[in-house]
């Protein structure tokens, strides 16, 4: 049940709004479902897309409140708002909402409101007019800077994700029982200045990387100790963690000296995405008592709410903790890998109640794990369906897969031998006149996502893993 707001009235462009009119009713019409109902209010009152407000809620905390405990980084309830040392949303959120930040903290409608607030004071501070806040992909800055990153590249794989979610549609379940959805739909987001940020979903650093499948993003200088392991400390545990945050904005995190705090990696909970932050010599201050002999890796979600852990993830996971254990001789068992509360010294309880040992523990031993971790839609990304494939021989398989909700083809070639190997791999999509556009490396799982907006037109795509390679005629056309 939702705490009783204690203000009346909240203040909007300089003028005071009535509070009933943005997260309550008389009792004689009670809403059917309170969050839903706060979602249309503020979306109404602050003229901002429905369903971009609630797709940003989904992206922080999948709709969930955590009852107005702190995430990480000190962001509170379902729109995420934040107090610490360099970032002030909630603040900021009660400023401009004249709420109090208890409210703020612990009241879903008044979060929600709060949330609405910032976003809709980014929009202003970037000139949007009445039109342009019709059209979700306007938003795109202003949603860009509401994930706090501290990075232009860390700020664009916020808001991408944002609009990729959108793309896909979603659908959760309130407090109060009731589905709130948002129907796939096709926007174009405007990405301004951000368009020549480094896509992260692209940008892979071999060389700087211990695990050849992760992104490297590193963290603040301040946040780990530089070593030299494991000739100064033997590496004999793998931590595991929970973010207490989303991806981007754990990322974020370890990348701000305020923070204090760091893991090698954080894999994302959508499709198992990697980035190293810390590398493996270095000593990342994850688990105190075990810094000096352990790798810590981080996962996207909440230790309260088992949404967040998926199969996808568990695989991806696996395949890096199976990496690690491989390279530093550690026994694959449950005394070597271990939770983050089982560390002696602290006070964590990550991963908590819903992760699945046994199905992790399976995985990275290779039992139902020995395949590639990652499929074609998680490479390519939510909204996007297989509608063919070829084979490569025995070494993977090259996959064109298409996204009705805007219009864009992607290829993806997925390896199926030499996994956890760096070894030549490439996918290649053309759109007929148009230009190819080509993925090429030393991949150790995939190659792509390649994309291209193909709606109405034929396409010629293909790839290679190992000796063998496809190309398609072009085809698919329409």
């Amino acid at each position: 049940m939702q705490a009783r707001l204690r203000r009346s009235a909240v203040l909007l462009a300089g003028s005071l709004i009535p509070l009933s009119l943005l997260v309550g009713r008389p009792a004689s019409a009670a809403p059917a479902d309170p969050m839903t109902d706060a979602f249309a209010r503020a979306a109404a009152t602050y003229e901002i897309p429905r369903d971009l407000l609630v797709t940003l809620g989904y992206a922080e905390t999948h709709l969930d409140g955590h009852h107005g405990e702190p995430s990480a980084s000190g962001g509170y309830g379902v729109m995420h708002l934040v107090s610490n040392p360099t970032a002030h949303t909630l603040e900021r959120a009660a400023a401009l909402t004249a709420q109090p930040l208890s409210a703020l903290k612990s009241d879903d409608a008044a979060n929600i409101t709060g949330g609405a607030a910032v976003l809709r004071a980014y929009a202003d501070e970037l000139g949007l007019d009445a039109a342009a806040r019709k059209d979700a992909g306007k938003w795109y800055t202003a949603v860009a800077r509401y994930g706090n990153a501290s990075s232009p590249e860390v700020a664009r794989l916020y808001a991408d994700t944002v609009y990729e979610l959108l793309a896909a549609g979603v659908r959760a379940t309130t407090p109060g029982g009731q589905a709130l959805t948002v129907t796939a739909q096709a926007v174009q987001p405007d990405r301004g200045d951000y368009a020549k940020a480094p896509d992260l979903d692209r940008t892979f650093a071999a060389a700087a990387v211990d695990y050849p499948s992760a992104h490297w993003v590193p963290a603040s200088s301040s946040n780990y100790a530089v070593s030299n392991r494991p000739a100064s400390d033997p590496i004999d545990r793998i931590v595991i963690h929970v973010t207490q945050g989303s991806y981007a904005g754990t990322i974020s995190w370890f990348q701000n000296p305020a923070a204090q705090v760091s893991a090698h990696y954080v894999v994302r909970s959508s499709d198992g995405d990697i980035t190293q932050m810390v590398r493996e010599k270095d000593r990342a201050w994850h688990a105190r008592d075990y810094n000096s002999r352990s790798v810590g890796i981080e996962h996207e979600g909440y230790v309260d709410n088992a949404s967040w852990f998926t199969d996808t993830m568990y695989r991806a996971s696996a395949a890096l903790t199976r990496s690690i254990a491989d390279r530093y001789g550690i026994p694959k068992d449950r005394t070597h890998i271990v939770g983050h509360v089982e560390v002696p010294g602290n006070d964590h309880t990550d991963p908590g109640p819903y992760w699945d040992w046994t199905k992790y523990m399976q995985y990275v031993g290779g039992s139902g794990g020995g395949t590639n971790p990652h499929t074609p839609e998680s490479v390519c990304g939510s909204g996007y369906t297989v509608i063919d494939s070829a084979a490569l021989g025995t070494a993977g398989t090259v996959y064109l897969l298409y996204n009705s909700a805007n219009g864009y083809n992607c290829v993806a070639t997925v390896k199926k031998t030499s996994l956890g190997t760096a070894t030549a791999t490439s996918a290649y999509l053309e759109v007929q006149g148009s230009s190819r556009i080509t993925d090429s490396g030393n991949f150790a799982y995939y190659a792509g996502p390649v994309r291209a907006a193909a709606a109405d037109k034929c396409v010629k795509w293909g790839g290679k893993a190992g000796a063998s390679s496809y190309d398609s005629p072009f085809e698919h056309c329409g």
